[in-house]
């Protein structure tokens, strides 16, 4: 689990891969798209068209990448395609607020849970959507979109993984709120993909090509 640190902003790439440490940032047809690596291991990202993106990863270290909306906010987002993680990795709807400042995953796949720092369980919910577990964490001094910072982390983790689905975000912002875990203003909000090295070493790899609306 990493934090987006903002070192590089890129404003046009229409068919583009960026493997070196920092990150590419990209406006195309209505749609935010991301990439950051840590370097340290081989990840390729690929911007495709509309709200296509895809992924190939290995080895050790760390990378996201995904497409969405800036700011993001309350809305469905659909995803479709594949994800195929080994290792410490997630598929998941992923953003930053402001004021406060907190990092948050609507994790709908996943391969190992791992989590960097230790999660504190806030209970669950269900809805026509699915059963999500919730959790938060804190992370201290580390780096965030408003430099190095000590922020909370919030988690809704589905307890059936999928791909191919609707996330309506607005209903975790609700079940959050219902818990003690305020907002802030929205920053940027993507379907990521992510994959880590956990503590102890172990590294991910995998494929993943998806299609975000």
């Amino acid at each position: 689990m990493f934090s987006y640190l903002l070192l590089t902003a890129i404003s046009v790439l229409i068919q583009g891969a960026f493997t070196a440490p920092g990150e590419l940032i990209d406006r195309q047809g209505g749609y935010y798209y991301s990439f950051w690596s840590e370097g340290g291991g081989n990840f390729r990202c690929t911007n495709g068209a509309g709200g296509q993106y895809s992924a190939t990863w290995s080895g050790t270290g760390g990378f996201v990448c995904g497409k969405g909306w800036s700011p993001g906010g309350s809305r469905q987002v659909s995803p479709s395609g594949n994800y195929s993680p080994t290792g410490p990795g997630y598929l998941a709807v992923y953003g930053w607020t402001r004021n406060p400042l907190i990092e948050y995953y609507i994790v709908e796949s996943h391969g190992d849970l791992s989590p960097g720092e230790p999660w504190t369980a806030k209970g669950n919910f269900t809805f026509e959507e699915g059963t999500y577990e919730l959790y938060t964490s804190t992370r201290v001094n580390k780096p965030s979109i408003v430099g190095t910072a000590t922020f909370q982390q919030y988690w809704s983790v589905r307890t059936e993984k999928r791909v191919n689905g609707t996330v309506t975000t607005g209903r975790h912002f609700t079940e959050w709120a219902n818990v003690g875990l305020r907002l802030g203003s929205h920053d940027y909000m993507i379907l990521a993909t992510e994959g880590y090295t956990a503590t102890g070493g172990n590294g991910s790899s995998g494929t993943a090509s998806i299609t975000v609306t």
